[in-house]
């Protein structure tokens, strides 16, 4: 039992024998090219072979007179594209790391409990040894990972004051944890 060809199968194949054509005909020119404007050859091979699919999608239009002019612009133009790709990816990826509230534990559950639990010791015996002012500082800090200006709203202080209790509380800690005091 066979099956006809549908149009868009025979345009398909039609495109894909096409873009085989150019690449057997101006394949070199094509990966010249991709190699000028990259400078990475893994990256360089990539874009040669999503070169080849984009051909295929869009096809070299039959009334082009300078195929390798067509053919240089389009590759800028997938180049350019694959870049700002990757540009979009890392972005949306850095957002979704900001956006995690959690640290990623590399410990057994166990190990990250207790860890946990001793974190949470430290910053208890810090509030009992400073003033609540600079101990609340260091926790949203180290803790919470707080940002200056962050810390500085929390607390409704200007950002001077809290980089100061910060500072200043660290300094008691030290003189208290190595036995020096002043």
């Amino acid at each position: 039992m066979s099956r006809e060809i549908t149009t868009k199968e025979s345009e398909r194949l039609n495109n894909v024998e096409r873009a085989a054509q150019i690449f057997s005909e101006y394949g070199d020119f094509i990966l010249a090219v991709i190699h000028y404007q990259t400078s990475n050859h893994a990256q360089a091979d990539d874009l040669f072979q999503d070169f080849f699919l984009s051909l295929i999608s869009r096809p070299v239009p039959s009334d082009v007179q300078n195929v390798k002019g067509y053919l240089y612009r389009a590759i800028t133009h997938d180049i350019i594209d694959a870049a700002r790709r990757v540009g979009k990816y890392r972005t949306l990826m850095h957002k979704y790391a900001e956006s995690l509230d959690y640290s990623i534990n590399k410990n057994t559950p166990e190990n990250a409990l207790i860890e946990t639990e001793e974190i949470n010791r430290t910053f208890k015996l810090i509030e009992g040894c400073l003033p609540h002012s600079e101990a609340q500082a260091i926790t949203f800090r180290y803790r919470d990972n707080c940002a200056i200006k962050d810390i500085s709203d929390k607390m409704h202080v200007n950002k001077r004051s809290a980089s100061k209790y910060i500072s200043t509380g660290l300094r008691k800690i030290r003189q208290i944890w190595t036995g020096k005091t002043r």
